[in-house]
């Protein structure tokens, strides 16, 4: 790693560090790389050409980066990236985490820039979930190399994250040296910080019944779907309670119109804030599918998986003042939300690091619509620059 020069550390008890606005290069930079990133198709999985791009960045700015091999575990071409830059001897280390991957594209990316915002030309994803946010740390690491850092950074680049945060769980917890971390995932007005999330549970339940003749022999059958549908007739969904959602995804089953359905499958899911009360909504959808199956004389093979678990930040947190007080330098009011959905944040902070899912302003994530305006990316860069300086401070 180049050893960059380093600003000398601040105190809580001195003047607050203002770093200085990204400059006319900087930004322009982060309009190109942000353009070129999306360009690069990157669905879970396959993230080897964009892993490639932003290590080869980050090597020109001087930043020594290693991939680790979480790919056998994941199933991804490339595994996880993690970057250091010193800082001053004695001053913490703080994490910043983006995701290289991608949900399924539709359609390939071709980025328009219109009207101060970027867009897809085709109908399909933009990608900006989560590239801008790589962008934006690719312009941080440049600087800090260049000109040093009040606390010294790990940049934190996973893949998966979009198949329930399976590259981020294969991070060794013990390769990082950060005291507390910032995730920039979430889809939302700049200014959010997301300081709770929901334990997510899978549920696959797999109906067995007996085929025949639907319309020469149906009382020889059972029909696994007739008791599936039982088992959903009897099952909540939507939002259950303010903090506890469930919804029936899949369902798939039967051969033919006239053969009585030997097979069906659904796949569920459960979150809550509330770990308690998405375990308690859980083995109630568990309890109906035996009931259901039962009722028609199936059998039904039930799995269960929490992919990841509720958590809370405290406002005192460190990591929750050090963004609240850099929006505030920056004119934003903080804003504490509650998300249901998840982020690398839940597997960081089950390993034991706490972590901040700042929102990053991108709008319509997973949608054909998606977009971003020049000025969020802009405004994420600078916020991010007064994130590192805040945290030298709290």
């Amino acid at each position: 790693m180049t050893q960059a020069p380093t600003a000398g550390p601040s105190t809580a008890a001195g003047p607050a560090l203002k770093p200085p606005p990204a400059r006319a290069e900087e930004r322009d930079r982060l309009a190109e790389d942000f353009v070129r990133l999306c360009e690069i198709e990157s669905p879970s999985g396959s993230e080897r050409e964009m892993a490639d791009a932003v290590s080869a960045e980050l090597r020109a700015a001087g930043i020594e980066v290693h991939e680790d091999e979480s790919g056998r575990a994941t199933g991804s071409q490339a595994g996880n990236l993690l970057a250091r830059l010193p800082g001053p001897e004695g001053a913490r280390t703080i994490l910043l985490c983006a995701h290289l991957d991608t949900v399924p594209l539709a359609a390939p990316v071709q980025v328009l820039r219109e009207a101060g915002a970027f867009r897809n030309a085709h109908e399909a994803i933009l990608g900006a979930d989560n590239k801008a946010a790589v962008a934006v740390l690719l312009g941080v690491g440049r600087r800090l190399a260049a000109e040093g850092s009040p606390v010294g950074v790990e940049l934190l680049f996973t893949t998966c994250e979009e198949l329930a945060l399976r590259g981020v769980k294969e991070v060794d917890r013990t390769a990082l040296h950060a005291e507390f971390g910032f995730v920039f995932d979430h889809a939302s007005p700049i200014g959010e910080l997301i300081v709770a999330a929901p334990t997510y549970y899978r549920v696959e339940a797999r109906f067995h019944g007996a085929a025949a003749h639907a319309g020469i022999r149906p009382e020889d059958g059972r029909s696994a779907i007739g008791a599936a549908v039982t088992a959903l007739a009897g099952l909540p969904t939507g939002r259950l309670d303010s903090e506890t959602t469930a919804n029936i995804g899949v369902i798939e089953g039967g051969s033919a119109a006239n053969v009585v359905a030997e097979h069906c499958r659904l796949e569920l899911e459960v979150r809550s804030l509330d770990d308690e009360r998405a375990s308690s909504v859980v083995g109630e959808v568990v309890d109906r599918m035996a009931e259901a199956a039962s009722e028609a004389e199936c059998d039904v093979e039930t799995t269960v998986e929490q992919l990841f678990r509720a958590y809370r930040l405290a406002r005192s947190t460190p990591v929750v003042r050090a963004a609240a007080a850099a929006l505030e330098a920056g004119g934003i009011e903080p804003i504490y939300v509650a998300t249901g959905g998840g982020s690398d944040a839940s597997a960081l902070i089950a390993a034991g690091l706490p972590v901040l899912n700042v929102a990053n302003g991108t709008e319509r994530n997973h949608q054909p619509d998606e977009s971003v305006t020049v000025e969020a990316l802009e405004t994420v860069l600078d916020l991010t620059f007064a994130i590192i300086a805040r945290s030298a401070e709290v």
